[in-house]
């Protein structure tokens, strides 16, 4: 057993000390006073509306045993704006206090309206980073929706209400109890403490010198555990931010929380970011991009859909019968296409994965790549196969953000982590994968019965915390079937934010659809002005609603294997010219003269409305 495994282990095994309730000192609020903070001996209570949302059975820092005691330091709101996601202009506010831990450290405590957000700061490190105490208590009977840990973020999330759920066949024994239960978890993870108040617990604002963290349960215990971090600072340093969003399902879909907390955009110029919709190879094929003939099919389906994308996943560099991927880039540009191209990050699966490799890693290397990419008209990049989320990769994902940038170059996130924020620092990168997708077609045949109840979790919990690359809409089947409905394939356009959504189907499945499903993914946008919650559960329906300009799309899922009503109680949505995509042999597309109350899906099936 390694050194790093014994170090994990011995976090999470915990004095029983922690899981005492103890008197309450004080208590701070959010501004609107709808959530607050009681302060314990050993940690703190969060509160909404008077019911008790989360415990944080312990905070601080080892060797630290002071009773947490938070001082007033500000009162802020802010604004600002962003290129892609949920909303484009966002309000920050928040109550801020501060917990002064003695020789240079301190917690600081953000109450925001709809969740808490907190971190340890350090004035005068010595080269070692102290122990955090960090950890939060899940009672047994709590409903909750939680991933297995991996380091691709590539899990379901399984409604149960125990932590003894079986560790999956990956795991190895150190991941899991001796009886077969699952100890690591990723984030972010949903719980419902009360009917009416849910929690999403999460992080944000990976800086350099940071590795991300994720959650180790010992029993009803979770512990946050940062991963692999060799730095030795000296001086100044905090931790990321931990990040608990609290409040209605509305409060937790509709939340820019992980964004409230990160760094502000880093670039002088943004106009050349533009999210879009792309068409893409790999999901009818599950191979890359080595055919010139198969990527001119693609560039001439965003050309038929006026899809401003196309991307040329991997193995471009070994293209055949004579083709080089230059011949492929610049035939996209002649038809008005953007052209992204694949890259292997070769610090995860190197060895028998596709090409190219090694061409990032170093920065005189990845500059030059870089450099090349904008001279030849390459608009972006998807970056594949990291391993996880210690400082190395960390670290490597801002060097690869910063040097894109600079050469004016989108960029995709793919086999990585989680967002954590980064989408507001450098607002080129518009999408990350670390989502269980449609890509699971092509891997294992379980996914066909998965998905609807999958999908239905997925605004409620990976989505709600950036942008995700699930490369939705598949008419027609891959490796293993769907059987999710036509319109339930095209609500997830919609349903799931992601700066550059990839469509995932082949050109003629998309080419064969009426004429009216073309027009809309052909207006289709990838950035949202507002996004409103209307109706729904965790695996069992969701209904969103999104505002690009005066338009508003309005799309819903059944994620049962049974009819169902979905419900639409949406009076912010105004607007006269109505299109319906609803079930049908495979479609029911009409036009309404008003919005309906209601919409009958079928078993695994949805809808969209496009109201204008």
């Amino acid at each position: 057993m390694s050194r790093k495994i014994i170090l994990l282990l011995a976090l999470v095994a915990l004095p029983m000390s922690v899981w005492s309730q103890t008197k309450v000192q004080t208590a701070v609020t959010s501004p609107d006073r709808h959530l607050s903070v009681s302060v314990q001996d050993d940690g703190v209570t969060v509160s909404c509306n008077g019911k008790q949302a989360l415990q944080l059975a312990q905070v601080g820092l080892e060797g630290n045993n002071a009773a947490p005691d938070f001082v007033f330091s500000q009162k802020e709101k802010t604004r600002y704006t962003m290129l892609s996601g949920k909303r484009s202009n966002c309000v920050n506010e928040y109550n801020e206090y501060r917990w002064p831990m003695g020789e240079g450290q301190s917690m600081v405590l953000r109450v925001y309206n709809n969740g808490v957000a907190f971190r340890y700061e350090f004035t005068d490190l010595k080269g070692l980073f102290p122990q955090e105490k960090t950890a939060y208590r899940i009672p047994e009977g709590t409903r909750r929706w939680m991933m297995q840990w991996g380091d691709g973020s590539e899990g379901l999330f399984p409604e149960t209400t125990s932590y003894k759920t079986p560790a999956g066949s990956s795991f190895s024994g150190v991941w899991k109890t001796p009886e077969g239960w699952n100890t690591r978890w990723g984030y972010p993870a949903l719980l419902q403490p009360q009917d009416d108040v849910f929690v999403l617990i999460s992080e944000a604002n990976i800086e350099r010198q940071q590795s991300a963290s994720c959650l180790f349960n010992k029993g009803e215990l979770y512990r946050v555990v940062p991963d692999d971090n060799p730095s030795k600072v000296v001086g100044k340093w905090h931790t990321p931010w931990r990040v608990a969003i609290v409040g209605s399902l509305a409060d937790v879909v509709e939340s820019t929380l992980i964004t409230d907390v990160s760094e502000p955009c880093q670039l002088q110029d943004t106009r050349w970011i533009q999210p879009g919709v792309v068409s893409w190879v790999y999901w009818a094929y599950n191979h890359g991009s080595n055919d010139y003939n198969i990527i001119r099919q693609y560039v001439d389906l965003a050309v038929a859909l006026k899809l401003p994308y196309v991307l040329i996943d991997a193995e471009w560099d070994t293209m055949k019968d004579g083709y080089t991927i230059e011949d492929a880039v610049r035939y996209a540009n002649q038809q008005g296409v953007k052209p992204m191209i694949w890259y292997n990050s070769s610090v995860g699966w190197v060895d028998g994965a596709p090409t190219p490799k090694y061409r990032l890693n170093k920065p005189e290397d990845r500059e030059k790549e870089f450099a090349w990419c904008e001279e030849i008209g390459v608009a972006g990049v998807k970056i594949d196969f990291f391993s996880g989320e210690n400082l190395r990769n960390m670290d490597f994902c801002l060097d690869l953000l910063e040097s894109a940038a600079r050469h004016h170059l989108l960029v995709n996130f793919h086999g990585a982590t989680v967002p954590r924020g980064w989408q507001r620092t450098w607002p080129n990168l518009l999408s990350t994968e670390g989502v269980y997708g449609a890509e699971w077609y092509n891997n294992v045949g379980t996914f066909t019965t998965q998905a609807a109840c999958h999908n239905a979790t997925l605004p409620f919990t990976r989505n709600v915390i950036g942008p995700m690359d699930y490369t939705p809409c598949a008419f027609s089947d891959s490796q293993h079937p769907h059987i999710t409905t036509h319109a339930h394939e095209l609500a997830l356009t919609v349903l799931f934010e992601s700066g550059l959504q990839h469509l995932a189907d082949r050109p003629e499945s998309f080419l064969a659809q009426p004429a009216e499903v073309k027009q809309f993914l052909s207006e289709l946008p990838a950035a949202w002005d507002e996004t409103r919650f209307v109706s729904g559960y965790p695996g069992k329906s969701v209904v969103l609603a999104r505002r690009s300009g005066k338009t508003w799309y309005v799309a819903g899922i059944n994620g049962t294997d049974e009819p169902q009503t979905l419900l639409l109680p949406m009076p912010f949505v105004k607007g006269k010219q109505i299109t319906l995509f609803a079930d049908g042999e495979p479609w029911d597309i009409s036009t309404l003269g008003q919005k309906p109350a209601s919409i009958q899906c079928k078993p695994r099936g949805g809808f969209i409305l496009v109201i204008r």
